[in-house]
């Protein structure tokens, strides 16, 4: 870990904390009232104030798919892979638990089984069946982590990249709400669902396995569409690169 900026892998853990935070409570405090369209808005809205707020530091990945595309795209190093990973898991559960110690403040607000957690069968509002939801998750990951890898490339508008993430997490979300819950990151799964318990968690794995596998896809795709003219090495380099 002594090769990798500490400061980026605090802003991965604060990042992936305030995204499950708001997004997962917004689902899980508000959605009654905001709807699928109000939770898809706020999981968008908040992606975009940190890919501005903390793009220059860590990259703002906050989700160890987007970091597995950027190790496959071979623009971050193993060693900055795997702080990335930790702290974006912490987070997540970090920021689970915050919704989960909010929820219990409310009066009959149900958390077990659900914590804003993912899920098919029974578990989703469409009933999708197991392949269906990873095939779900594989597709929608690989919009989110090949956007990320597209717009924060050094041929890209850097002003803008921001934009373009938030609003593709918002669609995605629309979409994938009503089949699985929509998770695109596993951080963003894994915690949730350790406080929802029960179904939850023996659902998780789909949850974790499927948008990695959407990451690796997308970074293929991304090397074909954005061919690399230099292999970076230096990780300092890359973080700079991915403003």
């Amino acid at each position: 870990m002594e090769d990798v900026d500490r400061r980026a892998v605090i802003s991965e853990f604060l990042g992936t904390l305030l995204l499950v935070l708001f997004g997962v409570g917004a689902a899980v405090l508000a959605g009654t009232w905001i709807g699928d369209l109000g939770v898809a808005l706020a999981f968008g809205f908040v992606l975009l104030a940190l890919a501005y707020s903390l793009g220059p530091i860590s990259g703002c990945h906050v989700n160890p798919a987007v970091t597995l595309g950027f190790l496959v795209a071979k623009r971050i190093t193993v060693q900055t892979a795997v702080g990335y990973w930790v702290a974006q898991f912490l987070g997540g559960i970090a920021g689970a638990a915050l919704v989960f110690l909010m929820a219990k403040q409310i009066p009959g607000l149900v958390t077990h089984g659900k914590m804003g957690s993912n899920g098919w069968g029974s578990r989703s509002q469409t009933h999708i069946n197991l392949g269906g939801a990873f095939l779900a998750e594989v597709l929608l990951t690989f919009l989110l982590v090949f956007v990320v890898l597209a717009v924060t490339h050094r041929i890209a508008v850097t002003g803008f990249d921001g934009l373009p993430i938030g609003i593709a997490l918002a669609v995605i979300h629309l979409v994938g709400i009503p089949l699985t819950g929509t998770s695109v990151n596993p951080a963003r799964s894994l915690g949730p669902a350790i406080f929802a318990g029960g179904p939850a968690m023996s659902q998780v794995w789909l949850f974790i396995v499927a948008p990695l596998v959407g990451g690796v896809v997308a970074a293929g795709a991304h090397l074909f569409t954005h061919p690399q003219p230099n292999v970076l090495a230096d990780d300092t380099v890359v973080v700079r690169e991915a403003r």
